[in-house]
């Protein structure tokens, strides 16, 4: 069997506003945005590297979903960046003007730091020992 994590849906507020900060923020490549109809499109974007697991920017459709953005994990961090190189990806995030909430610390595992993305969803940057 062979199975991988293809997409993960984050629910936004503005597809816009969405890719502006995923792309030029973070870095991120756009890799898609296809429009389905007057209201949905498919938006994904990735980090740079050899992964291939994007991010589905989902547009909040109803109330409910509008409630969730932002806050998809019950303030948990939500989603795990790992780098090559956590100094330098730290300090390009800081100079894009990203709130961390948590500074870097060592851990076990790596060097580590939290951040939030626009909407507030909690974020680990990781560099692996």
């Amino acid at each position: 069997m062979n199975q991988r994590l293809a997409h993960i849906a984050l629910v936004v507020d503005d597809y816009d506003d969405a890719i502006t900060f995923y792309t030029q923020k973070l870095g991120f490549t756009l890799v898609e945005d296809t429009r389905l109809s007057e209201t949905k499109r498919w938006v994904l974007v990735k980090p740079t590297g050899s992964g291939d697991c994007c991010l589905l920017l989902a547009k909040a459709a109803t109330s409910d979903q509008q409630s969730r953005v932002g806050n998809q994990t019950g303030g948990r961090v939500f989603l795990f960046l790992h780098t090559d190189d956590f100094w330098r990806d730290y300090n390009n995030l800081v100079s894009n003007e990203i709130r961390f909430v948590r500074l870097p610390a060592s851990e076990e595992y790596g060097t580590v730091a939290v951040f939030e993305d626009l909407y507030g969803n909690l974020w680990d940057l990781i560099g692996p020992n």
